[in-house]
């Protein structure tokens, strides 16, 4: 095993590709010695006239059956190390990552949510990833270790880190016009700090109302695509925006409304339906209950 990493599945995934890398670059000298070699001791000057070579059935045999014996140990290398990041470990804490337009959101088994993931050093990690509008993959390059959260399904993905540190979290799969912005950040603590900081999660959630509209509007994501500062993203910003007269785009044709209740009500659920005239039409249909839907709103109206 090599140290370029922290984690069993980035040393399984360097592993192989140092694997299959040797080969590749021992092939590529040899190839190109031989190319070499054969221009020199062929050239015209000493072989002005040409003669038919007779195939060598030894020769036959060697350059069919060594590629074939290195692919297929390159495949038997491959599949056990997949086997291996497959096959999640038992007692490996359970995270569900909820993947969509443009971030990423984690909640624990003890009902605790965020937008960053912690986990301990030095435990297994199970991560249980989903989507809720189109493909994203999950990945962290530090730790060699992707994998698509599908809309619809759930898919899996498991690590263990041996040392505490910080590390990005992105999305490898184009999912839209701020695909790039999808970022956040993995936090490796030791075991006591992070039990600590689960521990006080969980009564910070006790002393909670949830749902809440700032949390919401977080963890769904809105902050994403619209500000609350007066800044243009996306989408438009949403401060001071409840009582304004918006202009909409509705069928080709410009039509203003106010931005009341019903009308941030109908934009959260049918973020399609009127476009505010200026900005794109990619929202995705947002799937909340009714009493999510009325705190984002109050969250809304008190934006200033």
């Amino acid at each position: 095993m090599i140290s370029g990493t922290t984690s069993l599945s980035g040393r399984i995934v360097e592993n192989v590709f140092i694997y299959i890398g040797v080969i590749s670059v021992s092939l590529l000298v040899l190839i190109t010695f031989l190319m070499i070699y054969f221009l020199i001791r062929y050239r015209r000057k000493r072989n002005p006239e040409p003669a038919d070579i007779r195939g060598s059935t030894w020769l036959e045999i060697v350059w069919t059956a060594v590629p074939t014996f290195l692919v297929l140990t390159m495949f038997y290398y491959g599949l056990t190390g997949f086997e291996t990041l497959r096959k999640v470990p038992e007692g490996a804490m359970k995270v569900k990552v909820t993947s969509r337009m443009w971030s990423w959101g984690f909640e624990y088994e003890n009902g605790v949510r965020g937008e960053e993931l912690k986990v301990p050093a030095g435990k297994p990690i199970h991560l249980i990833l989903t989507s809720v509008d189109v493909i994203h993959s999950f990945y962290v390059p530090a730790l060699r270790i992707k994998q698509d959260a599908l809309p619809g399904m759930e898919n899996h993905l498991w690590f263990k880190t041996t040392k505490a540190g910080t590390y990005d979290v992105l999305c490898a799969e184009y999912c839209g016009l701020r695909h790039s912005y999808m970022l956040s950040k993995l936090y490796v603590l030791p075991e006591e700090e992070f039990d600590k900081w689960y521990e006080d999660k969980l009564r910070e959630k006790a002393r909670e109302r949830i749902p809440q509209g700032a949390q919401l509007f977080q963890e769904k994501g809105c902050k994403v695509c619209h500000s609350i500062d007066g800044t243009t993203l996306v989408g438009p910003t949403l401060k001071g925006l409840f009582g304004k007269t918006i202009v909409v785009m509705k069928d080709g044709k410009e039509q203003t409304f106010g931005a009341n209740e019903d009308y941030l009500r109908r934009s959260i659920l049918e973020p399609n339906a009127d476009v505010v005239k200026g900005f794109p039409p990619i929202m995705p249909p947002q799937k909340l209950s009714d009493e999510e839907v009325n705190e984002i709103i109050t969250y809304i109206k008190g934006l200033k």
